[in-house]
């Protein structure tokens, strides 16, 4: 299994790609992840990206796939992957393109989660994620109201809040989702490999409407 989700920033892409994986034992390739764990070693790439991701702006292109073309060369993307938050324009939906098509391995779907932006801002506001092992929360979900220390590793730490997810933050990444990132829809509408999930609701309806729509594993 070879999928993208896609979807503006707060959709429920991170919490819906653990479930898959889980479900099908294959890696999570988050942008995100890779970017901050750069950042946090404080490696040169990581220096780089820094700046633009403490701003809301997107990371330059060059980097980026930098680190995914070194990320799915690693082994256990080898019988695929859920892509989280990549590709973001069509500069690297190309790329993309290019790199699996050297490999002989293309996408099987693309899956768009629609939700709206008013929903988008309290969900990011309320995040949460687990600084050992990266499972998010959110503290306006029933099913995690109260919680502030982390449930799904022994470790259990203190929850933490990304300092990106603030209400002027969310602002400038939804407006740069909408003019570099909604483009791709039709980009891979057009390719017939984008499936459409309502992402609003409980997770567990989300999950289900995601399995729906996913080539068979």
């Amino acid at each position: 299994m070879r999928i993208v989700l896609l979807g503006a920033p707060g959709s429920g892409k991170g919490t819906q790609a653990q479930r898959l994986v889980a479900r099908f034992g294959v890696p999570q390739i988050s942008t995100g992840d890779l970017l901050r764990s750069a950042v946090a070693r404080g490696t040169e790439l990581g220096r780089r990206a820094k700046a633009a991701m403490d701003s809301g702006q997107l990371v330059a292109d060059e980097i980026v796939i930098g680190i995914i073309r070194e990320r799915l060369g690693q082994g256990d993307a080898q019988d695929g992957y859920v892509l989280d938050g990549f590709p973001r324009n069509q500069a690297q939906a190309r790329a993309l393109a290019t790199m699996l098509a050297a490999i002989g391995q293309p996408l099987d779907a693309v899956v768009l989660f629609e939700v709206d932006y008013a929903e988008i801002a309290r969900r990011i506001s309320g995040r949460r994620s687990c600084p050992n092992c990266g499972t998010i929360y959110n503290v306006h979900d029933a099913s995690t109201l109260g919680i502030t220390h982390c449930t799904s590793c022994d470790a259990g730490p203190l929850l933490t809040q990304r300092p990106d997810d603030n209400e002027q933050t969310v602002a400038r990444r939804l407006a740069v989702y909408d003019e570099q990132t909604r483009p791709l829809i039709e980009h891979y509408r057009a390719q017939g490999l984008l499936r459409t999930i309502d992402a609003q609701g409980d997770v567990e309806e989300v999950t289900d409407r995601l399995l729906a729509v996913l080539p068979p594993a």
